[in-house]
């Protein structure tokens, strides 16, 4: 830290008694008064907060103006008549998306021809696999139950009568 510069940090931090305020509140007002003020501090605070303010000459600063009620209302409905570009292009927008999906809906455009003529495609090949899947469990129960009967025909032809008989 440079030698010539003091450390402000660390020190006690001092606070304005509300005593002392009011004395330099007075002291200001009674300047102003004794200055010619025209206007008094305690009619408007507005006013004040005016006076401390810088004026400067911004030109893009657009001022805020006081507008009555009926003002308001005249605004609008005046404004309702007449659309920006943006706004009429958003209009355009929604209104051609919703025609669209009608068109869609009904299956006039070339995309929901499109997903018709796949979603056809899809419904037959699922249809031949269920065909297949079927023939298939058919055919396995067919030779299950072939094999059942072979063993039950094995089954009576060896173990039915107990077997060969002896000659004596």
């Amino acid at each position: 830290m440079p030698r010539g510069k003091k450390n402000l940090k660390g020190r006690a931090k001092k606070f304005t008694s509300p005593e002392e305020l009011e004395s330099q509140r007075l002291q200001e007002q009674n300047w102003r008064s004794n200055n010619g003020s025209d206007s008094s501090d305690d009619d408007s605070s507005s006013e004040d907060e005016k006076d401390d303010v810088i004026q400067t000459n911004n030109p893009n600063h657009v001022k805020n103006k006081e507008k009555k009620l009926s003002q308001l209302d005249d605004l609008t409905t005046a404004g309702t008549g007449e659309l920006s570009r943006r706004e009429r292009e958003e209009i355009a927008k929604q209104e051609a998306a919703r025609r669209y999906q009608k068109l869609h809906a009904e299956g006039k455009t070339d995309e929901a021809r499109a997903d018709l003529a796949r979603l056809a495609i899809v419904r037959k090949q699922r249809e031949e696999a269920a065909r297949k899947r079927e023939e298939e469990k058919k055919e396995r129960e067919s030779r299950q139950s072939a094999a059942k009967e072979a063993s039950l025909s094995a089954i009576k032809n060896k173990g039915g009568g107990g077997g060969r008989k002896k000659r004596k």
